[in-house]
């Protein structure tokens, strides 16, 4: 196993990281492939309008916890990309609530994204699981 370390400058936007035993230093998947199949998540900066948040309206975010984002995000910079699904070009946002607000209240255009591609069949899933999830909060609150 390597270990290495990667620098990057504050100002890089965007970039893709991988790790590959082909000699030729290819990605995975073949050279230059842009099928998208197997080529596991990738790291970018989306433009916050561009992601769609279905849930958002489901629940309150901590204000607390949002005010302390903001901050560490004004200091440092985001630490955790947030996970972002990508369907037909379309990206769908399912967790990372308390980031995406800090950075809209921060008046940020972007926000670093892991995106991994999926179908129609995979967002309806990830859909249903998480309004299932939000549906055993509620009922757990009353018992």
């Amino acid at each position: 196993m390597a270990n290495f370390v990667l620098r990057v400058p504050n100002t890089l936007r965007s970039f893709t990281v991988f790790a590959s035993s082909n000699p030729n230093g290819a990605p995975p998947g073949g050279s230059g492939s842009s099928s998208g199949g197997g080529g596991g998540p990738v790291i970018l900066e989306l433009p916050l309008d561009k992601i769609r948040r279905p849930l958002m309206r489901t629940r309150a975010n901590d204000q607390n916890k949002v005010q302390e984002l903001m901050d560490s995000i004004k200091e440092i910079g985001l630490q955790v990309p947030i996970d972002v699904l990508e369907v037909d070009g379309i990206y769908y946002g399912f967790s990372g609530c308390h980031r995406y607000e800090a950075h809209q209240r921060l008046g940020l255009p972007t926000i670093r994204c892991k995106i991994r591609r999926g179908t129609k069949a995979t967002l309806r899933l990830v859909d249903m699981f998480c309004l299932q999830k939000r549906f055993l909060m509620l009922v757990n609150m009353f018992r």
